[in-house]
């Protein structure tokens, strides 16, 4: 063959997560209604404002003493082993929710987080980002810090009754959540 072809990605991510990445209790990192149980959720949508319906997070977290997780056995939840991780499938308006804890700071006078990866259509990886809890810390953390004042926000979640809210915004403008990236990742 003499045609020199260029060369293509072999797949594009979703929607096909139902198919076989989601699992029995996933999303509960604790049972919900445990004790200091709270509920991590929001809305994912695209750069039109539109709801991803078909969207996979995961969620990788500190436990509430601000510990990180060693325990194996993520994919088996046993109702009492906290692993810090899950994952948790976007419904038709694009809603997402985890039951878990509130992390403690992993480092004295640093800010708690949730550090979430977000897989979706179109995404040829998947994106990071964090969702901080308001706190009095936030003021000294380093990566907010880095970031314009006007970028901050989209990396602090806000409280409600049962607990935190996080919406994330692919592709939108000034309001787009921030996303991290880390050392042989590629966006």
């Amino acid at each position: 063959m003499s045609t020199l072809l260029t060369a293509t990605p072999g797949q594009t991510v979703g929607p096909f997560y139902g198919y076989a990445l989601p699992f029995d209790r996933g999303s509960e990192l604790v049972p919900p209604g445990s004790p200091g149980a709270i509920q991590l959720h929001g809305v994912v949508t695209d750069g039109a404002g539109n709801p991803v319906p078909d969207a996979l997070l995961e969620i990788w977290q500190a436990d509430a003493d601000g510990v990180i997780p060693s325990a194996t056995g993520s994919l088996r939840r046993d109702g009492w082993t906290f692993t810090g991780w899950g994952r948790a499938a976007t419904d038709d308006a694009g809603h997402y929710s985890f039951s878990t804890v509130p992390p403690g700071p992993t480092t004295p006078g640093t800010a708690p987080f949730f550090l979430l990866a977000v897989f979706a259509r179109g995404l040829l990886n998947r994106l990071f980002t964090r969702a901080y809890l308001p706190c009095d810390q936030i003021a000294a953390d380093r990566l907010l810090n880095s970031l314009p004042p006007q970028r901050r926000q989209t990396l602090i979640a806000s409280r409600e009754a049962a607990g935190l809210r996080f919406d994330i915004k692919l592709q939108a403008g000034d309001d787009e959540t921030v996303f991290l990236s880390y050392p042989g990742h590629r966006l």
